[in-house]
């Protein structure tokens, strides 16, 4: 009998509360999921519901207020070494004044067990698997949208992470280019046998990536429902999209989100 993998990340009765104008808002009410080792979780829900919150917890920058979190076994009390976050607003992320290159190499200077020559071959290596390394020596300004997303990717690739955190990363692109983005991540995950939690508002794009979607309720936010996409992979953005399994989940997903706009104790 093969043994049961354990998950990659645990999140266990996570709770959070902010202060705001005087007033406590509670943001997240004892959300509790697991994230198997090389599983592609997504995360969807209404607007402002907590879902980059969760994420953020997820990634050791922000505490819970109740309920503890696990990546790899260990609990989370800062950034795990397993997990890299790719923030929403990207080009907030990037350095205008590095190369695309030197973009990449940033978070590796730090590593005492890297040499220069690593570094910066580790870099070429992550801009190729994203179709940059013609760019390498340009700036981020010089850049679209598009493949200034792909960098923000290829930073995260280069530090060769078991746990790639993504907040709603292609939210500020164009259709087309938000389409090649999510092929790019599926060819990126199948290829590095990543283990992904994507957060997104986008209920189509939560089910032509994950493996399962997660469907939160409105704030204070919890799990409403968890969905398995048993949808074959691999996947193409036409046909995929036109399957009846497709169909259904996209209609069942969007009552639960949309239609209901549930919140804790509504039918």
């Amino acid at each position: 009998m093969v043994p049961a993998v354990p998950p990659l990340l645990v999140a266990e009765g996570v709770a959070k509360e902010f202060a705001a104008e005087g007033r406590v808002v509670r943001a997240l009410e004892a959300v509790s999921l697991e994230v198997r080792p090389q599983e592609l979780l997504a995360i969807v829900g209404p607007s402002g519901c907590g879902k980059s919150t969760l994420l953020q917890i997820a990634a050791g920058l922000m505490a819970p207020t109740a309920g503890r979190v696990w990546v790899g076994g260990r609990p989370v009390v800062g950034p795990p070494p397993e997990a890299v976050y790719v923030f929403q607003q990207y080009t907030k992320s990037l350095l205008p004044w590095r190369t695309v290159r030197q973009n990449v190499e940033f978070p590796l200077e730090h590593r005492r067990d890297l040499a220069r020559a690593a570094r910066r071959d580790r870099a070429e290596r992550a801009l190729a698997q994203v179709g940059l390394e013609e760019f390498a020596a340009q700036y981020p300004w010089q850049l679209s949208g598009g493949m200034q997303q792909r960098l923000a990717l290829a930073r995260a690739l280069a530090a060769q992470p078991a746990l790639l955190l993504m907040d709603e990363p292609f939210s500020s692109v164009d259709a087309l280019t938000r389409m090649e983005l999510q092929d790019l991540v599926l060819e990126t995950w199948e290829r590095e046998k990543l283990t992904i939690v994507f957060v997104t508002h986008d209920v189509d794009e939560a089910i032509y990536l994950s493996d399962r979607v997660v469907a939160m309720t409105a704030r204070p936010a919890r799990i409403a429902q968890t969905l398995v996409t048993d949808l074959a992979r691999p996947r193409e953005q036409i046909a995929t999209r036109a399957l009846p399994r497709f169909l259904a989940l996209r209609q069942e997903l969007y009552e639960i989100v949309a239609g209901g706009r549930l919140r804790p104790g509504r039918p």
